[in-house]
């Protein structure tokens, strides 16, 4: 890191206090954070997110399809993808309203991955709730599947607000990118050539979660510092910080699936493993799974590290 950062588009950041090494973010600053702030910010985010995605998907013929959308997309899921998207925005100088209709894009895309998840799996239970197509039929679920992906790029190319055309394109490439046959296509490929076996490396498990789960996250912090005119260097580190993020996300999953109950998650518990797939546990055992996951939040908490404290 340099000694002064330039991360952000706007140089003194939406706090209005000139970056320096006074204001670096610094491993205390991160272990003092009240959580009942951070509780608030996430509260807050993911409702901003919510109503948007509420209008986005407004109910309108034909309404059975519309209606499976909403039922996919309006839940009460943590909405990670979005609040990165934000947060990366606003970390870099941008603002919540240019970031939105690419955060709501993003969330999504991330709804239809798993609409296609639950389907090829035979999920029966996803948020506590029945899984889409276990209401709606596996035909009308993969229907609402391909309509969210189409309305996510249609959404960032008709709603985005302060945002350069040039910009647009980007982020509708680097969506595009993450979500395609280099991306999470890629990693649900890769996940279910290997099902059944029981020799896969750690290697493998951390490529199908890096694609799987995490390109999607990446996306959405290199979609957010994008538009809100992070530079290069702010951006590759960003990208750093949230491949930590999805495989931590991914870890800790596995870890609750293998020791939580179905009720706990809100999703059947143990299911994979049921199915043959390969967890983090089932190759690295959990001490190390838990060992690797607080690595892994060290890891990511480093690499804020030169980003101006208050937006950090």
């Amino acid at each position: 890191m340099s000694a002064t950062p330039s991360y952000g588009g706007n140089p003194n950041g939406p706090s209005g206090a000139l970056p320096g090494n006074d204001h670096k973010a610094s491993p205390s600053f991160f272990f003092a954070q009240d959580a009942d702030y951070l509780r608030h910010f996430l509260s807050s985010k993911r409702q901003s997110v919510h109503e948007e995605l509420d209008k986005a998907v407004y109910l309108r013929e034909p309404k059975i399809i519309h209606e499976a959308m909403r039922y996919a997309l309006l839940t009460d899921g943590k909405y990670c993808a979005p609040i990165l998207c934000i947060a990366a925005c606003e970390l870099v100088g941008g603002t919540q309203e240019t970031a939105m209709a690419s955060a709501c894009a993003l969330e999504m895309i991330h709804a239809a991955s798993i609409i296609q998840d639950d389907c090829m799996d035979d999920g029966e239970v996803r948020r506590g709730r029945p899984a889409i197509h276990k209401v709606y039929g596996e035909a009308m679920a993969i229907l609402a599947a391909d309509a969210l992906i189409a309305l996510a790029f249609e959404h960032i190319a008709s709603a985005s607000r302060g945002v350069h055309p040039a910009t647009v394109v980007r982020v509708i490439a680097e969506l595009a990118k993450a979500s395609g046959s280099e991306g999470m296509a890629a990693g649900q490929v890769v996940h279910l050539a290997t099902t059944g076996q029981s020799d896969i490396s750690l290697d493998q498990l951390e490529f199908i979660h890096n694609h799987k789960t995490g390109a999607l996250l990446e996306a959405s912090v290199k979609i957010g510092a994008i538009i809100g005119g992070g530079s290069d260097e702010a951006i590759r580190t960003l990208q750093k910080y949230a491949r930590c993020v999805g495989l931590l996300n991914q870890i800790v999953d596995d870890i609750l699936d293998a020791t939580e109950s179905s009720e706990e998650l809100g999703k059947m518990a143990g299911k994979d493993a049921a199915d043959g797939k390969i967890r983090f546990p089932d190759v690295m055992g959990l001490q190390r799974c838990r060992q690797f996951a607080e690595e892994l939040n060290q890891g990511a908490k480093q690499h804020l590290l030169g980003f101006h404290a208050d937006n950090a």
